[in-house]
């Protein structure tokens, strides 16, 4: 590949240009004017590219939207040992994301204007890819008092969740789905029954030989269906965060039938890895929900594949060693996700689960889509921020290698398919692989 210095106006050339917003995927070209996109297409600089703009040569790679990444924990403030911004910034440039929102559940939480203040400015500070906030739903993601969130929306919140956290008490929630409404940010919520959910893995017969704390399918099947009922009595806008049952996918599936406003998304672990993969007490396969039957990964591949389930997250989740390198019952739970979003996502694809626009799709547009952002996309007059990849190349996940400042990588020693080469921002390459 053919390296450009930055200059005011970039031609990327022989490029498969994929645009799953409009169902593009052709061979052709993208011209960069400043920080916009300012043409594309196949019959673009089919002669020579004028003088004065450089080129860079794609060598025949696929050139898409940046990922938009609905959700991930950045440790910064106050967990700065697993995660700061700028480190998460690096890992989400390196795995193609332009753009995504990070979780309240920082020290102090993000449930006041300050909060949003700081994490935009300290985005401004990194100058790598685009950080916006998710406004906490409940002061202290305590799940007992609204935030203020007229003035969270105004400070630019793009939605409001607990995230780790979920919000048990049903008035609360009735009440944010009503205000969150008159406000237009979409309500997001991890379903989970926090009584039903004090377990280390998924209820079943894996746990039961290891001696292990369950955690059954209906703590999440109960919370969604709960607050479905909600979003039909309030008519508001609700997002399901991480769902990994079958049964969910169905109770999703009717919800959308009836014309509720409704979506969800899942992870790469709920439909690359099973509750077998926890092994002997393999600490960084615990997660939240927990790894679930070759039943649900199933249904969760069937669920992206129909549409069902609109996004894919990275659930981006950094621990440091001491919280990961204990007994399992003591672990935390997550695993970092953002290096590994694409070529997972890829995988589907690959697999022949659905096309590649569609797969693209539930990582660019739709997420975009789901968070107001004008983003996700590759049209004139468009933010500059694409990636450049490889879906083909492959490669061995190595948690040592990942620039997440935690190395807590569920994929560890996973081969896998698709490689970004480059990712932009705006107009600016914010990662480069080297050759």
């Amino acid at each position: 590949m053919t390296n450009a210095a930055v200059t005011t106006r970039t031609a990327y050339v022989n490029a498969r240009l994929l645009d799953p917003a409009t169902g593009l995927d052709a061979p052709g070209a993208l011209l960069v004017e400043g920080t916009r996109i300012a043409d594309l297409g196949p019959g673009l600089f089919q002669g020579a590219v004028p003088e004065g703009v450089a080129v860079v040569d794609c060598d025949g790679a696929c050139l898409g939207p940046g990922l938009v990444d609905l959700r991930a924990r950045t440790g910064e403030p106050g967990f700065e040992h697993d995660e700061t911004l700028l480190t998460a910034s690096q890992s989400a440039a390196a795995g193609g994301i332009t753009a995504f929102a990070a979780l309240p559940n920082t020290d102090p939480v993000i449930d006041d204007v300050a909060g949003l203040e700081f994490i935009a400015r300290r985005a401004r500070e990194v100058k790598l890819v685009k950080i916006f906030a998710l406004g906490a739903l409940t002061k202290e993601t305590a799940g007992k008092e609204l935030t203020e969130m007229g003035l969270l929306a105004e400070a630019g919140a793009v939605g409001f969740t607990d995230g780790i956290s979920p919000v048990a008490d049903p008035l609360i929630m009735r009440r944010a789905l009503s205000y969150g409404s008159v406000w237009g940010k979409v309500i997001m919520q991890r379903p989970e029954e926090p009584r039903l959910a004090g377990g280390a893995m998924n209820a079943g017969e894996i746990a039961t030989r290891l001696g292990l704390p369950s955690i059954p399918r209906m703590a999440e099947i109960i919370m969604l269906e709960r607050d479905l009922r909600l979003v039909e009595m309030t008519g508001g806008r609700y997002h399901a965060a991480n769902i990994s049952t079958a049964e969910s996918v169905e109770v999703v599936r009717r919800a959308k039938a009836k014309g509720l406003d409704v979506t969800c998304d899942t992870a790469p672990p709920y439909f690359a890895l099973t509750e077998v993969d926890v092994g002997d007490y393999r600490t960084f396969f615990k997660l939240s929900p927990p790894l679930r039957d070759e039943m649900d990964r199933r249904a969760i591949v069937a669920g992206l594949a129909d549409g069902t389930i609109d996004a894919v997250t990275s659930d981006h989740q950094p621990h440091d060693q001491d919280s990961k390198r204990v007994p399992f019952n003591q672990a935390a739970f997550g695993a970092v996700g953002f290096e590994t979003l694409l070529p997972l996502v890829l995988e589907l694809a690959h697999k022949g689960a659905m096309p590649i626009l569609k797969a693209l799709a539930a990582v660019t547009a739709t997420p975009a889509r789901i968070l107001g952002l004008p983003l996700g996309r590759l049209a004139k007059g468009q933010a500059a921020d694409f990636v450049l990849f490889d879906p083909d190349r492959p490669w061995k996940v190595e948690a040592d290698r990942l620039l997440s400042k935690s190395k807590n990588s569920c994929f560890d020693k996973r081969p896998v398919q698709g490689m970004v080469l480059r990712t932009v921002v705006d107009g600016r390459t914010v990662f480069q692989r080297p050759d």
